[in-house]
């Protein structure tokens, strides 16, 4: 399940979606969600699914490491769909006591669960294209004029980026501590739902202590190379808009203005 959690994750590549400027992909991921939010019919939801599945194609990423990144929030998406199905009013198909389900409540479950399913898909597909220093310095420009207004952007982008970066190595320290744990005759599977959460004290508390060792050590070396925040710092690789990303961000606010007039 641990090697199912794709997020935070970057496949290089030489693609269109990868050299994308990172502003014109956070934009278009803005586009997408409202889009998606937007879609309420079987023709707006195929539209969007469609404009993913494009998306997917020309990135190279591949379908397989969306579909798996899916299953760790898959009893989410069933318990959401259940209460969709059971919870709608409408005309009923089918009642057993109190659970009851009707049209509307199938209707609605399945949208439901495919809008949560595409929109996973969709943010995922921007991290496994754009490196955490790119989205840093893409949220960093975005978020600039909040400066203004003392807002500390800089700090916030660099706390995301780290939480990025952090993800697949806590990931895979967690696999250790379980692997650690089992070998010691640690059972996490087995037994109820109490015993199984009570099992999982040994892998936490070696987890968090791990996790603030890390946090102190990262913090020791930037404080040793002088890091004091965004003021009077210079860009490496300076962000330039082209052709291509204002072609992209019309296509996604045409599919925006689509899905807002169907």
């Amino acid at each position: 399940m641990l090697k199912d959690i794709t997020l935070g994750q970057f496949f290089p590549g030489t693609t269109l979606a990868h050299r994308l400027d990172p502003r014109t992909k956070l934009l278009v991921t803005v586009l997408y969600i409202a889009a998606l939010f937007c879609a309420d019919s079987f023709l707006t939801y195929a539209i969007v699914t469609l404009s993913l599945a494009l998306a997917v194609r020309i990135s190279r990423v591949g379908l397989r490491p969306l579909v798996r990144g899916l299953r760790p929030v898959l009893f989410i998406v069933i318990f959401t769909g259940a209460l969709n199905i059971f919870y709608t009013p409408g005309r009923i198909l089918w009642q057993f006591g109190f659970l009851r389900v009707t049209q509307e409540g199938l209707i609605a479950a399945f949208f439901m669960m495919l809008r949560i399913a595409l929109l996973i898909m969709g943010t995922f597909l921007l991290t496994y294209t754009t490196s955490p220093i790119h989205l840093t310095d893409g949220l960093e420009s975005l978020l600039s004029p909040l400066k203004r207004v003392r807002v500390p952007v800089h700090e916030l982008s660099m706390m995301m980026s780290i939480a990025l970066r952090f993800i697949p190595t806590l990931i895979e320290e967690t696999d250790k501590i379980m692997s650690a744990q089992k070998a010691r005759g640690a059972d996490f599977e087995s037994g109820s739902l109490l015993r199984r959460a009570k099992a999982l004290i040994p892998l936490l508390v070696p987890l968090f202590v791990s996790a603030f060792r890390r946090a102190d050590e990262l913090a020791t070396a930037m404080e040793c190379r002088c890091y004091h925040g965004g003021v009077g710092r210079t860009k490496l690789h300076v962000l330039h808009y082209h052709p291509r990303d204002a072609a992209v961000l019309v296509l996604y606010g045409a599919l925006l203005a689509a899905v807002l007039l169907l």
